[in-house]
């Protein structure tokens, strides 16, 4: 698709530096990262956390291997290998991404996960959109108490390519589908509902637009959902259903616009850009057809602004924190913060350096206010968090590596797995005592605790 050229001239607008928004009620590193951006300061990456020390490689309590390296003091259970048999005696399907916790009865979460599988080899469940196509869901149970995983069972599947999604204040996931990939007479790339304490009705909901999803976030004041687009172009969308909280009843999708001239280009700005007015353009067909203007080239010629892939995003304390995994000066990410009740837009961070932050993905807070970045570059592949004073660190380190042998009941090919990419990381919500995360491949989930409250985390 040929560059889109910008719409207006930024650098009388912009570039003199950023300030900060009044009444940031964001607390901790995500108050400090704010307040940083004032002096557009280069972000350095510390080699650990001031507080919770260096990462050195921790055994998994499940199956006594150092999976994961963890500062002094975290442990951490794995589970949901790939090709493991679930509760409800169906494999484990693979490519673990995205996820969300959500309280259950007594000391119990639940856990949605999403699978970003793609072909066209049939469902796994007969909860199905398309019986050919294998992507979908899977929930699983954990008893937060006793530091236990107790079982899981499939909740979603006939969809491709769930990369991520996000939690509604109502209780379930929004499972998105990252393609447009049309089968026979089955159109994909549409967001699923998956109730935490069910199984899906597997309708998609086509008001909230038919493109390559990746994420999305919901303000619980206004019941509204913000949605990312993982695609160069890509779009920041908001859908404002006809009613809140049913979001299969339809409703309006907008596409974020900035300024008043036309379409304004993102990608290579830099931590402290604060951007111009912010609106929001209609997309009059959310649907489009394989003959018909897809929802971004809509969005554009409406004065739509243009992003490079947005892929995770967050709501916390009033704030929306969005990541691009290849914006900024250097192409190694943007981390945006909006707010929805005035429209104020900046640049939180902008990756300098690959060594610095390379391609954040997945996004999320903890409740003490501490961001955590999920890496889905090149190399070793890390999890980040941020300092007090915003700095970014590295929380823990991928040190998968599957012996020749394998591992005792499991499935999984032999292998050096520690380029896998981090995904669906998020805390359990009463406490947060635990962040639950995935690793993609091999496709296994971790639970995480450890002394949170001695550091930014």
């Amino acid at each position: 698709m040929a560059e889109i050229e910008r719409g207006l001239d930024r650098r009388n607008l912009l570039r003199g530096g950023a300030v900060v928004a009044a009444g940031i009620v964001a607390a901790g590193p995500l108050q400090a990262l704010a307040a940083r951006t004032a002096g557009a300061a280069p972000m350095v990456k510390r080699p650990h956390s001031p507080d919770y020390g260096p990462l050195a490689p921790v055994k998994d309590q499940t199956t006594g291997l150092e999976l994961l390296m963890l500062p002094k003091g975290f442990e951490y259970v794995s589970y949901g290998w790939t090709g493991d048999e679930m509760s409800d005696g169906r494999p484990t399907p693979g490519s673990h991404d995205g996820m969300a916790a959500f309280a259950a009865r007594g000391n119990r979460v639940a856990l949605v996960r999403n699978h970003e599988q793609g072909s066209l080899t049939g469902a796994f469940t007969d909860a199905a959109y398309d019986p050919m196509a294998n992507g979908g869901t899977t929930t699983v149970q954990f008893d937060a108490r006793r530091g236990r995983f107790l079982g899981a069972r499939a909740s979603l599947s006939g969809t491709i390519r769930n990369c991520a999604g996000g939690p509604t204040p109502w209780g379930s996931w929004l499972s998105c589908e990252e393609t447009t990939e049309i089968n026979g007479e089955v159109r994909h790339g549409y967001t699923f509902e998956v109730p935490h304490d069910g199984v899906s009705s597997a309708e998609p909901y086509k008001a909230m637009g038919r493109f390559s999803h990746e994420a999305l976030a919901v303000d619980p004041r206004t019941g509204w959902v913000y949605e990312t687009e993982d695609a160069n172009p890509s779009g920041l969308y908001r859908f404002r259903p006809h009613k809140r909280g049913d979001l299969g009843r339809g409703g309006v999708l907008e596409m974020l616009a900035i300024g008043d001239g036309g379409s304004f280009d993102t990608r290579a700005d830099a931590t402290g850009v604060r951007y111009p007015r912010t609106r929001w353009v209609r997309i009059d067909e959310p649907d489009p057809g394989p003959d018909e203007t897809v929802t971004v080239e809509q969005g554009i010629a409406k004065g739509g602004a243009v992003f490079s892939r947005l892929e995770g995003i967050w709501y916390h304390a009033g704030k929306l924190y969005v990541v691009s995994t290849s914006g900024g000066p250097t192409g190694q990410g943007q981390v945006f913060e909006y707010d929805p009740r005035d429209g104020d837009m900046k640049v939180l961070f902008a990756s300098p350096d690959a060594e610095v932050l390379n391609n954040p993905d997945n996004i999320t807070v903890s409740p003490r206010g501490g961001i955590v970045l999920c890496e889905d570059g090149s190399g070793v592949e890390f999890m980040h968090g941020l300092t007090r004073d915003g700095e970014i660190f590295p929380f823990a380190a991928n040190n998968i590596v599957i012996p020749a042998g394998g591992v005792p009941g499991k499935s999984v090919a032999p292998g050096d797995y520690r380029g896998s990419e981090w995904c669906g990381a998020t805390f359990e919500p009463r406490h947060g005592d635990w962040l639950f995360v995935n690793i993609q491949s091999p496709g296994i989930t971790f639970a995480i605790t450890g002394p949170w409250r001695r550091g930014s985390l």
